[in-house]
Formats: structure tokens, sequence, C-alpha cells
């Protein structure tokens, strides 16, 4: 796959999981650049196809510690306007709320207090550098909210689960959706027919979408992202992972 947007191969370490962003063993952090690529297509086409620019509300129904959700908000916060996510894992929900909380001057000073604490206990260059990285998402979150705050929202459910999702988001208020669903070793889908629950996944979206949206798909070769009230606008593979960018149809 060609790069299309993060052309450039930059130093991500400020983002690392687990420096400032929390981590959850388990739950692998997602690849910053692509995730970076992988959204700003979903701007281009959005904005292609129907000729919007405004920020939009993101949604992740696998976020598991909602990781690349929180880092997209800090890479691309101009873009986004709200950032939703929700997952099975009740440990995950909870470790998603403390990184969406890192978008707020709140969250981010709460998570400088307690790495200061680390690093006057422990003494470890592992602190003194998760420093320096917040001093630098500060920067950038001091920058962003002179435009605009971003609003998040976390909530447990399965992604299948078409009426808790309908109970905590409201219908046609989902512009983006962007999720690396279960699969391989360290995740599986817990409720459902893994044969089809990304089939299943996707039926319950059709209900939360707005009238300019987009969904990408993070999955597996084993996992088509394929449904009858989808069409595909690009496909393409970086390792093991295929993603799908994909257009819900209006019937």
């Amino acid at each position: 796959m060609q790069y299309k947007y993060a052309k450039e191969q930059l130093n991500y370490s400020d983002f690392s999981s687990g420096r400032v962003f929390y981590s959850l063993p388990g739950h692998p952090a997602f690849p910053v650049r692509l995730a970076s690529e992988i959204f700003q297509r979903c701007i281009a086409h959005r904005e292609a196809l129907y000729r919007v620019s405004t920020p939009c509300a993101l949604y992740d129904p696998c976020c598991g510690t909602a990781y690349h959700l929180s880092v997209l908000g800090y890479l691309h916060g101009e873009h986004i306007r709200k950032i939703i996510g929700s997952d099975v894992d009740e440990r995950a929900v909870a470790l998603a709320e403390r990184n969406l909380a890192l978008l707020s001057t709140k969250g981010l000073d709460q998570r400088v207090h307690e790495i200061a604490n680390m690093l006057e206990k422990y003494r470890k260059e592992s602190h003194r550098e998760a420093l320096s990285s917040a001093s630098i998402l500060k920067a950038r979150l001091t920058a962003l909210t002179k435009n605009h705050k971003i609003a998040t929202q976390v909530f447990q459910a399965s992604a299948t689960d078409r009426l808790e999702i309908s109970k905590q988001i409201q219908p046609k208020s989902v512009d983006i959706v962007f999720s690396d669903v279960p699969y391989g070793q360290h995740s599986q889908w817990w409720d459902a027919d893994a044969s089809n629950a990304l089939g299943y996944m996707l039926d319950t979206l059709l209900d939360v979408f707005s009238p300019f949206s987009l969904i990408a798909v993070a999955s597996d070769k084993g996992q088509k992202a394929f449904h009858e009230g989808y069409q595909r606008l690009e496909q393409f593979q970086v390792g093991k992972r295929r993603i799908a960018i994909l257009k819900p149809i209006r019937i």
C-alpha cells in the first residue's frame, strides 16, 4: 500500500501507547501512521462525495482502550467535533474513558500529575520521557482547543447490539466509523457468530450513520467487509491487516 497522505515516516514516540496514553495487556496499539492515513482517506472521500468539510463525529464500536481514537484527536482534531467509543470489554471501556479524557485540559493535567508522582517515586527515565511527551501533547491540545473542543463519549456495548447502541447514539449522527475489529491472537468477537460478526456490526451501524457518512474497517483477510447496504470505495492490504472503506447506501 502506498501512503497518500501520511507520506513521511515521522517519529510518533510522543503518542506511544503506555507512555502518556494508557495501555491494557491484550489490546495491541493500532499503528499511528496507518491510523492517520486511513482517517485522512476518509476525510478526502467524504469531501469528494458529499462536498462537506465540517468537523465530523467519529465512532468506533470496537474501540478497545480508544488509543487510536485519542491519537486521531490530537493529530486531526480540526476535522473532529466528537469522538464516541464503545466496547464489550468492561476493562477496556474504563481505559477508553481515561484515554479520551486526555483530549481535555483537565484530563491531561491529571495524567501529568500521575506521571510526575511516578517519576518522583521511581526515578525512571521512561517517566521522564513521558513527562516530556505530555508537555508536547499539552502544546498541541492548547492550539487545538483555541478553535473548538472535542466532545467525547464512551459506553459499554457489543458492536452487534443494535438496541444498546441506539440508546447511546442519536440516529443519523455519526459521520465516520473507524474500527479495528477483533481478529487474531489478542482479540476475538465475544458474543456473536464469528463467521459473520462483521456483517452483523455493519447492519447495526446503518441506524446511526449521518447522510454524509463513511466507515473504515480494519480486519484480517478471513473477514470480508461486505454488506448489501454498503458500497466499497477502496480496499488495501497492510501486513496482515485488510482495510476497507465503505459508503452506506441510502435506500
